[in-house]
C-alpha cells in the first residue's frame, strides 16, 4: 500500500518540476533559430531570427515561469492555488505565441532581424523584401514545453490541498506576536503573505 505522505510529496514535485522544465526549455528556446528568412535582394541572404526576436515576451515569460516554479515549493495554500493560475496563464500564453510562430510564420516576427540586416522598415517593405520563411522545430518545442507549464499549474491547482506544509525554515513564526494584541488589518495581511487565512 502506497504511503499517502510520499504521495502528496509526489505531487506537489511532479507540478514544481513541470513548471522549472518548461520554464528552463523556454530560456533555452529564446536564445536558438525559430525561423530561416531569404531574403529578395538580389543576393539572396539567409538570415535566421532567434525565438527572442520572434516573440519578444518568450524570455521573459520562461524567467517567470522559473521562479513561479522555485516559490511554489514553499509557498503555503492560499498562495498555490495563486501560482497555479499564474502558471496556467503564463503557458497558455507562451504556447499561443509559440504556435502563432509555428503554424503562421509572420513577417512581423521576422522585421527586427530584417530591419537590422537591411536598414528597411515597416512592415509592408519588409513583407516585399522577404522571400520564404521557415520554421525550425524549436517553436514546436517550446509550444509543448509551455504545455509542460500548463499542465504543471493545472496539477498545483488541483492536487494543492494535499501538499504538505513548507517547512519550518521558511514559516515566520507568530509565537514573538503579543497574544493580548489585537487582531489588527496589518496581521490580517501578514497572514495572507504567509499563506495563511485571516478569517480562522
Amino acid at each position: 500500500m502506497a504511503d499517502p505522505a510520499a504521495s502528496r510529496r509526489r505531487r506537489r514535485t511532479l507540478a514544481v518540476l513541470a513548471i522549472l522544465v518548461g520554464g528552463a526549455i523556454g530560456i533555452i528556446g529564446s536564445t536558438q533559430p525559430w525561423l530561416d528568412v531569404v531574403l529578395r535582394d538580389g543576393a539572396q541572404r539567409h538570415l535566421s531570427v532567434a525565438g527572442a526576436d520572434a516573440v519578444s515576451v518568450l524570455a521573459p515569460l520562461s524567467l517567470a515561469a522559473l521562479a513561479l516554479g522555485l516559490a511554489l515549493s514553499i509557498v503555503g495554500r492560499v498562495l498555490r492555488y495563486v501560482f497555479g493560475v499564474l502558471a496556467v496563464g503564463l503557458g497558455v500564453g507562451m504556447t499561443a505565441a509559440s504556435l502563432r510562430i509555428a503554424l503562421g510564420r509572420p513577417v512581423d516576427a521576422v522585421m527586427s532581424t530584417v530591419t537590422e540586416a537591411t536598414g528597411i522598415s515597416g512592415l509592408g517593405p519588409v513583407g516585399q523584401i522577404v522571400e520564404t520563411i521557415a520554421t525550425t522545430p524549436w517553436p514546436a518545442v517550446n509550444a509543448a514545453a509551455a504545455l509542460l507549464i500548463v499542465l504543471g499549474g493545472v496539477l498545483c491547482l488541483v492536487t494543492a490541498h494535499t501538499w504538505p506544509g513548507s517547512g519550518r525554515k521558511y514559516r515566520q513564526g507568530t509565537a514573538g506576536r503579543d497574544a493580548r494584541r489585537p487582531h489588527d488589518a496589518i496581521d490580517s495581511w501578514d497572514d495572507l503573505s504567509r499563506g495563511e487565512d485571516p478569517t480562522r
